[in-house]
């Protein structure tokens, strides 16, 4: 049986995209160099863009590369950003890459995720966050975002549970609206349902030495981690662009001596 897949017209995929970035008709048109007359035309359907102008708006309007492709497929034109597997032979330099940040950074945690927080890739160190969750929460794929907040992954083991929740609700709530996504959303709501609501002191505690640290028990110990994020610059392949790499770092010199030490015993 054939499958017919229904997909709204590119106008309404733009004016959607131009209302999440609070962006007026004339604002965009003035940022995409076009007339308001032209740009309220596209959006209401009275006028088919050309590829250009698709690619132009998408571009002021900070599209991700996933959906610029729909954009473009919803406007009759073919796809222009690949996606390939990290494991596709071509993606070869951009994994060696990813090896080389990951085992550069041991003793010291790192991973790699990807737009849905799935776990693509870790060092050894990272295995530590693995340590004493739920069997559920680490058969693949690993969700990171599911495993950080989950009563029983690693929330259960972070001292400051209420400051680092408040954070990474309110970046999962940033990567919503800027993606539009709605299986990131459903995963937000989801994990936003594990504990009480995040509270406003939560949100606005007073700001830290450097950055808001992770403080994480292990065995009698604290452990303080805070962390990078690192994206690659002008990736031209979906899976690619939507990489991240986390790469955490030891708060204190507690912390990194017991990495050292644990990294030494081979665990």
């Amino acid at each position: 049986m054939a499958t017919i897949t229904l997909t709204r017209p590119v106008g309404d995929l733009l004016r959607d995209w131009r209302r999440r970035r609070r962006l007026s008709q004339l604002e965009l048109a003035l940022e995409a160099d076009v007339s308001t007359r032209h740009l309220s035309f596209v959006e209401t359907g009275r006028s088919q863009p050309s590829r250009e102008m698709i690619l132009r708006l998408a571009e002021r309007l900070d599209v991700p590369l996933r959906e610029r492709n729909d954009l473009l497929i919803a406007a009759g034109y073919a796809p222009l950003y690949s996606q390939r597997s990290i494991d596709a032979p071509e993606m070869g330099p951009a994994r060696q890459a990813l090896v080389r940040v990951l085992d550069g950074h041991e003793p010291y945690p790192a991973l790699v995720v990807d737009r849905f927080w799935n776990l693509v890739m870790a060092n050894n160190a990272a295995m530590l966050f693995l340590e004493d969750v739920s069997d559920d929460l680490v058969r693949p794929p690993v969700n990171v975002h599911r495993l950080a907040l989950h009563p029983k992954g690693l929330a259960s083991r972070v001292v400051n549970l209420p400051e680092v929740r408040a954070h990474l609700v309110a970046r999962m709530e940033r990567q919503v609206s800027l993606t539009g996504d709605p299986e990131l959303a459903a995963l937000h709501e989801e994990t936003k349902a594990y504990g009480p609501d995040v509270e406003e002191d939560a949100v606005h505690q007073p700001a830290h030495d450097i950055a808001l640290p992770t403080i994480l028990r292990y065995g009698d110990q604290e452990l303080s981690f805070f962390s990078t994020v690192t994206t690659f610059g002008a990736a031209a392949d979906v899976t690619l662009a939507e990489l991240a790499v986390e790469a955490f770092f030891p708060a204190d010199d507690e912390t990194a001596a017991v990495l050292r030490r644990r990294a030494e015993s081979g665990e």
